[in-house]
């Protein structure tokens, strides 16, 4: 397809471009003494789809309620000035290579520990409340990694320094001040209208505490348990009507600096949330109308690929498949004028039209036992019998 030689599908596959996109992205994080791995998990909704293969249930944009769609889980490495796409993979609950969501979760840990190895960088994962799970931490910690995860459960029992059990709440009397710092947010003020980006005061506030876990916890590896040196961290922002941030970390944070630091590292993560909404606008993720279940998987790599171009993820020119969706998106080969965002969802939308048709006819020929005579003549194809 990309040198014009044959219109059949290609052999491009999901997990080798994935697989290829981590290579790289471990390639540009190289020489980095510190790494910070954002993970987010994202759903790709088709709230009016009914046969497309391995829909699962997930949550409305908007609203209550649920639509049909899949998950995604996807990684990116992070330091002061370079990033790279570490982990993507869509799955469903009803496809049958489904074991748990736990378990995508903790593959996904381990195959970006064992891609970081050979960096030798001090890593540092960057969680949603979505994560705020002791097992999830317990997998990462596993890996001799640290983390700092909002909080969603504040009534998550914990010790404190003296070993006393109590619940996360309770220590929001021992929050010590450290750090008053000034930044700019997307918020809402008390007495303004709607948000917007503008400067905020917030002040960080730390306590420490300890937390039980166990290697392999929830798992046929599950080990003896340990207990591991944490702090709960407050992020109060000052004239905004709404709750502070609750982090945790296992990182120390008993000086105005690494408390800083912590903030700077939430704020990071959940800039990259918002790139993550960025890129599935752009590149129409969720206008997949394709009904194999690994065509769709494809058809989203293809959109990391074209995300990595556009994004700065260690994707360039000279990837066949930036070439081949430039190509589809009507772009021309001019080295010196890359193609743009257009340009790319462009090409991933003939994609996405090419295997739906691909789908149609596959489903005619099994239906019919062949092509009608003069659509198989269009398409250069012998009719069967």
């Amino acid at each position: 397809m990309l040198r014009g030689e044959t219109t059949t599908r290609s052999a491009l596959d999901p997990e080798a471009l994935t697989a290829t996109l981590q290579r790289h992205g471990v390639e540009r994080l190289c020489g980095e003494t510190a790494v910070w791995v954002a993970l987010d998990e994202s759903d790709l909704r088709k709230p009016h789809a009914t046969a497309m293969a391995g829909l699962q249930p997930v949550k409305r944009l908007q609203g209550p309620g649920m639509v049909p769609g899949y998950r995604t889980l996807n990684a990116i490495g992070l330091s002061p000035a370079k990033r790279g796409l570490l982990y993507h993979r869509l799955f469903s609950s009803t496809a049958p290579d489904f074991v748990s969501e736990s378990y995508e979760r903790r593959t996904a840990i381990k195959s970006v520990a064992a891609a970081v190895a050979p960096l030798a960088a001090d890593i540092t994962w960057l969680l949603d409340s979505g994560f705020d799970d002791v097992a999830m931490w317990s997998a990462i910690w596993a890996q001799q990694m640290h983390l700092v995860c909002r909080l969603q459960h504040v009534d998550r029992w914990v010790e404190t320094e003296q070993g006393t059990a109590c619940q996360l709440a309770e220590l929001a009397p021992h929050l010590r001040p450290l750090a008053p710092l000034t930044t700019e947010l997307v918020v809402r003020k008390t007495g303004q209208g709607r948000p917007k980006l503008q400067p905020v005061t917030a002040t960080v506030s730390a306590a420490p505490l300890l937390v039980r876990w166990r290697p392999g916890l929830r798992t046929p590896e599950e080990a003896e348990e340990q207990t591991k040196a944490c702090w709960l961290v407050e992020v109060r922002l000052e004239h905004v009507n709404q709750e502070p941030w609750w982090l945790v970390t296992d990182r120390p944070v008993e000086t105005p600096e690494p408390a800083v630091e912590i903030f700077r590292m939430y704020r990071q993560r959940w800039s990259i949330e918002d790139a993550f909404k960025v890129i599935k606008t752009c590149l129409a993720w969720e206008d997949v109308q394709v009904l194999s279940y690994e065509a769709v998987r494809l058809l989203v790599a293809l959109g990391w690929v074209a995300a990595g171009f556009l994004f700065g993820l260690g994707v360039t020119l000279e990837w066949g498949e930036v070439r081949l969706l430039r190509r589809l998106g009507g772009g021309e080969d001019r080295p010196n004028r890359p193609p743009g965002k257009i340009v790319l969802m462009r090409g991933v939308r003939r994609l996405l039209d090419y295997l739906a048709m691909e789908t149609i006819l596959a489903a005619e020929e099994r239906q019919h036992g062949s092509l009608p005579p003069r659509i198989a003549a269009l398409l250069g194809r012998t009719p069967t019998h």
